[in-house]
């Protein structure tokens, strides 16, 4: 009697989950182990969307979907595959196929001097810290300096200086951990300088997030443009581009006025160097540059902005998957629609397949193109030799992981919205240390 598939996915953010679902949405029966290093699902929508952005994180509310089926679909907590966990090898002993959904999570360096300075971030690992991610909760960032320097150009670079620039009472009506929380009642900042390479008619900044910094309570947002959209600048093409440019054109006009804290927008600067003072940040070094024949070029006029936190927010990079081939120059495996060549049964969805561009919706149709091509090729794969669905379970006790079930994350999720109670006027407040984490999840917080 042939054995019924059995798929491994690896990631409970937002491509794996969707990968989950296109798997058990599929007339062939494939039963799906969804596994994630962390005891809580979906990655990025947990990890990256930021506190103060509730709303976006409704999409929870689809990504759970598949576990509405839990005779087919299980989910695996605390399960780390490869270095220090099961390796990829003996997992695969247990399934005919595995997707990897492992995102991209590493940030990319500006590449000047200073970067290693304590004050120093990439917007990863500052975002994770304020999110509550327990690789980050000992991150805790100096915001003892008045100013902060935030480099990029996208949404990210947005959030980071708006969650900075609000008051602690309105962060108290988020999910953000009370350590966090803490942090951010004792802060010092009062500017934040967002610095963009390029004119303000190339951001990538959504109108919608942009204007999010234009209506935040006691925050003037002053643009420094070196008069680049008083003299004008051609008509972008792209209707979100022209919504920014009317945005920003309005802003120009704005001179600092009585709000406690500001945002700068700094247009066409580039990072030179970071200063330091006692060991850590105390500045960034920049460039004023110009268009010229279309391009940015460097004028050789230098600025300093005053800061004691830097946070560079210019993208991510994947890592390497141990057995897989790896693209070190974009960050991916590589892959076929998926499919990963020279490996038969390996997958890709997400960022890891494509790189850290769209959003969360993109993966969706990501995810339905991998499964397509897995399930075109179940019939060529091979059975695993161990199908049974406890045998993977007893191999991962073998190698001393305790999975927390879906179970067990409906717990943890019980304790963070009593937590949030608790707080008064928040939805949850999330667990971010990894003991307290699995401490809720196996029923062991103590009543209170």
């Amino acid at each position: 009697m042939p054995v019924q598939p059995r798929v491994a996915v690896i990631g409970a953010g937002p491509s794996g989950l969707y990968a989950a679902a296109a798997l058990l949405a599929s007339e062939v029966p494939v039963d799906v182990d969804v596994l994630d290093r962390l005891p809580a699902p979906y990655g990025l929508v947990r990890y990256g969307v930021a506190p103060d952005h509730q709303k976006m994180k409704s999409v929870i509310r689809v990504l759970q979907q598949p576990f509405a089926d839990g005779s087919r679909v299980r989910f695996l907590g605390n399960v780390r595959v490869g270095d220090g966990g099961i390796p990829l090898d003996v997992l695969r002993e247990h399934y005919h196929a595995i997707v990897h959904a492992s995102g991209s999570s590493v940030d990319r360096d500006l590449g000047i001097p200073g970067e290693e300075l304590a004050g120093s971030h990439g917007s990863g690992a500052f975002v994770s810290w304020y999110c509550g991610h327990p690789d980050f909760v000992d991150l805790d960032p100096l915001l003892d300096h008045p100013g902060v320097v935030v480099v990029g150009a996208g949404n990210v670079a947005l959030d980071v200086a708006r969650v900075l620039a609000r008051g602690h009472a309105e962060m108290a009506a988020t999910d953000v951990p009370d350590r966090v929380l803490d942090t951010l009642r004792g802060s010092a900042v009062t500017d934040v300088h967002v610095v963009v390479r390029r004119g303000p008619e190339h951001v990538k900044f959504t109108p919608a997030e942009l204007r999010q910094i234009g209506d935040l309570d006691d925050v003037d947002v002053l643009v420094h443009d070196d008069g680049v959209l008083e003299a004008g600048v051609p008509e972008p093409e792209e209707r979100r581009q022209k919504q920014n440019i009317a945005m920003l054109t309005e802003w120009t006009a704005h001179e600092p006025g009585t709000a406690s804290r500001r945002i700068h927008l700094h247009f066409l600067r580039t990072p030179l160097r970071l200063v330091e003072e006692a060991g850590r940040v105390c500045g960034v070094v920049v460039e004023r540059n110009e268009v010229r024949d279309g391009g940015i070029v460097g004028t050789g006029e230098e600025e300093t902005l005053g800061a004691g936190l830097v946070v560079r927010a210019i993208g991510y990079s994947g890592e390497p998957i141990p057995g897989l081939p790896f693209d070190e120059r974009a960050g991916i495996v590589p892959n076929d629609g998926g499919r990963v060549p020279g490996v038969p049964g390996a997958y890709v969805t997400g960022w890891i397949k494509r790189g850290p561009t769209g959003v969360i919706g993109t993966n969706k149709h990501d995810a339905v193109e991998t499964v397509a091509h897995l399930l075109d090729d179940l019939h060529t794969l091979p059975a695993p030799p161990h199908p049974d669905p406890e045998s993977v379970v007893e191999r991962l006790e073998a190698y001393g992981i305790d999975p927390v079930t879906w179970d067990g994350w409906e717990r943890l999720d019980a304790e963070e919205l009593r937590l949030g109670e608790a707080r008064g006027g928040a939805e949850r407040v999330k667990v971010a240390d990894l003991a307290g984490m699995l401490a809720a999840a196996r029923n062991a917080v103590e009543a209170r």
